[in-house]
């Protein structure tokens, strides 16, 4: 199929190879080869692949996609999914395959069941969304920075490839020390009467494309990244232990050599409120939504960092 010079193909086991080198050209930067393969390989859903890439010859030179999964309503999932990567080839820029992508990308959606979209585009990304593909803007992340004493090893190991690997069994090993033996937690905005992503095991085997860790600090269980400091994804908050969690994770992550830890949380979210009580709020991302057709009130959903497909 064909948009004037480019072919437009959907997504398939066999094209995954040309998304890498697709992220190569724009981003240069080399992906595992399994990377996009875990990440878009949503059976657990029973809808896979979900996405178009144009090719200008056999080379390619844009891809949209989405990542189906389950929003948790009322105690019911509802098929949806999170608008993920964009990439055009610097040489194809300009073209508006971008909208033509996202277009037959929401397409397909519908033919396929998926009752809702939700996304956390960058401020360049925003206008095209809300302007030419009738997102609506439904809520605001914070990001909030704790800065950490610590010696800087993650960064040193970033910085001096020969170190990386001994930095990286030293923080596994001592993680382990405080390693819970579930992998990632159910989303704290359900308790808080929102609809938010239904993380159940399967979503939760599917979301280990990027590396993560789930501790336990006193009663509560917290999901993190190491990414440029200690990234945390959620909290499974026990009241008790509000006052002594941040020092709790600030004494981990100087232990790991990570300088700060880095939160995003819902506005409206409790975790924002207690988090506003140690740093100050930064806006982050905003959040958008597409309703395709489960009519779900805007001002319900709600989501935490670990439901970005970048954690």
């Amino acid at each position: 199929m064909h948009n004037d010079e480019y072919r437009i193909e959907r997504l398939t086991g066999e094209r995954l190879a040309d998304m890498t080198s697709l992220h190569k050209a724009v981003y240069g930067k080399t992906l595992p080869s399994d990377f996009f393969s875990r990440k878009y390989n949503t059976a657990f859903t029973s809808v896979m692949y979900t996405g178009y890439l144009a090719y200008a010859g056999n080379v390619p030179a844009a891809f949209y996609g989405v990542i189906p999964c389950f929003i948790e309503c009322d105690g019911h999932p509802v098929l949806a999914a999170q608008s993920a990567d964009t990439m055009t080839h610097p040489d194809h820029q300009g073209k508006g395959l971008f909208i033509t992508l996202a277009q037959r990308t929401y397409e397909l959606c519908h033919k396929e069941g998926i009752q809702i979209l939700f996304g956390f585009p960058n401020q360049n990304s925003l206008p095209g969304f809300v302007n030419k593909l009738n997102w609506q803007v439904s809520a605001q992340m914070e990001c909030f920075i704790i800065p950490v004493k610590a010696l800087p090893l993650e960064r040193l190991a970033n910085k001096f490839p020969v170190l990386n690997g001994l930095y990286r069994f030293y923080a596994k090993n001592l993680i382990k020390r405080y390693e819970s033996p579930q992998k990632g937690i159910t989303s704290s905005l359900i308790n808080e009467g929102f609809y938010s992503l239904h993380r159940d095991s399967s979503y939760l085997s599917h979301k280990t494309y990027t590396e993560s860790f789930t501790i336990k600090t006193g009663n509560s269980s917290v999901w993190f990244r190491i990414a440029g400091g200690m990234v945390i994804g959620d909290i499974d908050f026990v009241t008790d232990d509000l006052s002594d969690i941040i020092p709790r994770l600030k004494k981990i992550a100087g232990r790991l050599g990570l300088q700060k830890l880095q939160f995003q949380a819902d506005k409206r979210s409790e975790l924002n409120a207690f988090l506003k009580l140690h740093a100050e709020p930064i806006p982050s991302f905003p959040v958008i939504v597409k309703d395709l057709s489960s009519r779900t009130p805007l001002d319900k959903l709600a989501f935490a960092f670990a439901d970005i497909d970048i954690f």
